[in-house]
């Protein structure tokens, strides 16, 4: 008969005897990452891989700490790398709707930035200082005195000519005047009448004559003063491009190693002495001079997309909601009357301008979840380079005055973070997912215990601490950590990796001892906060195990009963796990070798549950059928559920109450058993073992612990044993057992206290051993059936 384990199995203790502190504080800190050398040396390899196409995928479950090992990895390698740079957008004189953009050192947009606002501030002063000088104003008077000197000279020589046919040009404020002269005299109209007829006619004619060239000289005048008005402008672009030259050349000159800053300070100076009126003061009776920050001086401006004067290194950026615009920029707009307006000012960057040079973060369960941010993204990497697109435009939503700028070029990594599983969907579903991120990151849930694991996790643990700020720990409560990690790895051999629940118990533990007056964190305030999470959480399993104890949910745990056995189940909401028994039964009778899962007829069993009652059969066809028929019908069902039953857990359990059902055999209701079986009956492991057999013990214990309880686990399951302290004491007082079996004959001794038997040569097993009892009884079902279907054909044969 199988031996219970002993209490020292049930328990993968820390041993503390061999370290050589008392507390964290005698412990170094962990420079590097404990349990994760796979992940980061894919994140090395992806980093330093400078093709195309290999960025990073970094995945594993919540909790890892991915974030905070990418971050630090990048950190790391940022630290030596200078590919930062400044990126501007720029006015285009030539075409104004495609803005130009800049590439610029670390800290130069910002120096460009304010040249080019001092520049309008000083354009706003030395343009009008240089339009009102004394050499502008005697430059002025000399053209307006050759338009009069022309003028005067038009006029004498018309006068002149008039005068000697007798009219005289009398010049007034309001033009010319014409009026006839006789003997050097002017005649009024009284004197004009005077003359006789004759005279009349000939005065009339040739002052219609002289009229006429008057009007043909003054039809020069607008030509004349056009030129002047030329000879103005060409005056004013004189003294404007002196001022503008000396300004922007110093800007030239001390930007000189900078071609492009020089072609746009070049194509910038042409534009301002075109249109240097911006830069007048108009003379309206205000008193107000132009202001520097007026809009209609942004031509002149620099738009700063990217300032990376202050960045240490590569540039590092996480992109907590990357959505579009927030990846790839957008440009705004504002109202002017009734219409969308924009400018090149009003270009925002993206998360990926922001990174470029550097590394780009962003989780991919939320870049997936917006809309257009996965393509946007695929879009950018493929075509190497930011182009600004707003997607109202790609969508024909709306039509607006918009911008066109010119697309930016990319030199980055981005590094997605998620779990495996989108990770395998995008490399299943998307073709472009496997060329544009080549490098998988694949963090560990757990690492191994064995030659100095647990010591190495208490330096992790130190050095948490130390970042946390929180008390010393001493060596017993490093070890209930170390053990408690162990225990969430589900592995007695294995430390969960998990940094999100280990900072948790730290800082919950610091909140204990606090409570506690202890100036150091020991066991017991570790035990506390273990024990706070788990009531904070526990009620579903305190009604679920109320009900039992009240006989609504029935179970038993003592006596024996026919076909009927206490299975054991995990459930799981959120991240608590508790076990719940479960009553599994089964039936049997004469029949055609049909074997019926109740839960898969109703569809309540899930796929893998199916699978497992499947298996069990084909065990029992090869068990006890390989010389005979199966002439059994047979159900199976788990009692008092309403919810899927997935998963094979539970298949061992079916299988014994299975053999119950045929063979009779009483089961022992105080054992409880989990495990899978295979097709040659061999047990197998499950999950949850820890909180299956805590699950049974809670309601053993509620009625009274008798020292016949107990459950029967898989062999394999003992190293992941990880039981409270209370089971292990009732182990220890021989209160209650648990037993590890390797097949299922063992676990059917155990449950019917009868040995399984040794088949003979020809395939008889003795009496009195369970095998004897299932094969007498499906040899008698057998032998029925065959005297069943022989009264049948007696029956028939008359009428035949």
């Amino acid at each position: 008969m199988t031996e219970p384990l002993k209490p020292q199995q049930l328990y993968h203790k820390c041993d503390i005897s061999g370290w050589d502190f008392q507390t964290t504080e005698s412990l170094e800190s962990l420079e590097e990452t404990i349990g994760q050398d796979r992940a980061l040396e894919a994140i090395s390899f992806g980093v330093g891989m400078g093709h195309e196409g290999y960025n990073l995928y970094v995945m594993g479950s919540s909790g890892l700490g991915k974030h905070t090992v990418v971050r630090d990895a990048l950190l790391r390698q940022a630290e030596g790398e200078t590919r930062r740079a400044d990126w501007c957008y720029v006015a285009n004189f030539s075409d104004p709707h495609i803005p130009n953009a800049l590439c610029l050192p670390a800290g130069t947009g910002r120096i460009l930035r304010g040249d080019m606002d001092q520049l309008i501030e000083d354009l706003l002063k030395d343009i009008p200082a240089a339009l009102h000088s004394d050499e502008y104003r005697r430059r002025v008077k000399e053209i307006n005195a050759q338009y009069k000197e022309r003028e005067q000279s038009v006029a004498e020589d018309l006068g002149k000519r008039a005068l000697e046919r007798g009219i005289a040009m009398i010049d007034t404020p309001t033009g010319y005047t014409l009026a006839p002269e006789v003997d050097g005299k002017v005649l009024d109209s009284d004197e004009f009448q005077k003359l006789s007829q004759q005279e009349r006619e000939h005065i009339s004619t040739v002052l219609e004559e002289v009229k006429d060239e008057l009007k043909e000289a003054l039809g020069k005048m607008p030509t004349w003063q056009h030129e002047v008005r030329k000879q103005f402008r060409e005056l004013d672009r004189e003294f404007v491009t002196v001022v503008v030259d000396s300004l922007v050349g110093e800007l030239i000159e001390k930007h000189n190693s900078l071609p492009d800053v020089v072609r746009y300070l070049e194509a910038a100076k042409e534009d301002i002495v075109n249109n240097f009126e911006l830069f007048q003061r108009h003379e309206r009776g205000e008193d107000k001079a132009p202001d520097g920050s007026d809009p209609q001086y942004d031509d002149y401006r620099i738009n700063v997309l990217v300032d990376n004067a202050d960045t240490q290194g590569a540039p590092i950026v996480y992109e907590d909601n990357p959505t579009y615009q927030n990846l790839v920029g957008r440009v705004e707009h504002f109202a002017r009357m009734g219409t969308l307006m924009t400018d090149f000012t009003l270009i925002k960057p993206g998360a990926l301008h922001r990174a470029n040079g550097g590394y780009l973060i962003i989780d991919v369960e939320k870049i997936l979840t917006n809309p257009f941010a996965w393509d946007g993204l695929k879009r950018v990497l493929n075509a190497r380079e930011i182009r600004i697109e707003s997607l109202e435009r790609q969508l024909s939503l709306v039509s607006t005055i918009t911008l066109e700028p010119e697309p930016i070029p990319i030199d980055l990594k981005v590094v997605l973070i998620g779990d495996r599983f989108l990770y395998y969907l995008l490399k299943a579903y998307d073709p472009e997912f496997g060329k544009l991120f080549k490098v998988a990151a694949d963090f560990s849930e757990d690492m191994a215990r064995e030659n100095g694991g647990d010591l190495l996790f208490a330096q992790l643990i130190s050095t948490l601490r130390e970042r946390e700020k929180l008390r010393h720990i001493q060596s017993d409560g490093v070890a209930r950590v170390i053990e408690f990690s162990a225990r969430r790895a589900d592995d007695g051999e294995k430390l969960s990796l998990h940094m999100g629940s280990l900072l948790d118990l730290l800082r919950e533990s610091d909140y204990w001892a606090t409570r506690n007056e202890s100036e150091l964190i020991g066991r017991s305030d570790v035990q506390a906060a273990i024990d706070a999470q788990t009531q904070r959480v526990d009620q579903l399993r305190e009604r679920l195990h109320e009900e039992v104890l009240r006989g609504t949910l029935k179970i038993d745990t003592g006596g024996v009963q026919l076909a009927q056995v206490n299975g054991l189940s995990v459930l799981q909401v959120g991240d608590y796990m508790f076990g719940v028994p479960t009553r599994i039964s089964a039936t049997a009778r004469l029949g055609s070798g049909e074997l019926i899962d109740i839960e898969r007829e109703i569809e309540q069993g899930g796929s893998i549950h199916s699978k497992g009652v499947l298996i069990l059969a084909s065990y029992i066809g090869w068990r006890y059928a390989k010389f005979q028929p199966f002439s059994v019908s047979a159900s199976l069902v788990f009692e008092q559920t309403y919810g899927e039953i997935e998963g094979d857990s539970a298949s061992a359990a079916e299988l014994c109450a299975l053999l119950s059902a045929l063979g009779d055999l009483p089961i022992k209701q105080a054992l409880a058993i989990t495990g899978s079986v295979n097709q040659h009956g061999e047990i197998q492991a499950i999950g949850g073992v820890c909180q299956k057999i805590e699950g049974f013990f809670d309601i053993c214990k509620a009625r009274g612990l008798t020292g016949e309880q107990g459950v029967l686990i898989p062999q394999s399951n003992v190293k992941d044993l990880m039981l409270r302290q209370d089971v292990i004491e009732a182990v220890t007082k021989g209160e209650f057992s648990v037993y590890a079996v390797n097949h299922v004959e063992e676990a059917m001794s155990l449950l019917s206290g009868m040995e399984a038997g040794v088949a003979s040569d020809d395939g008889e097993f003795p009496e009195q051993s369970f095998n004897g009892r299932i094969l007498s009884r499906l040899a008698q079902w057998t032998s029925l059936r065959q005297q069943f279907a022989g009264q049948g054909a007696d029956q028939e044969s008359p009428e035949s």
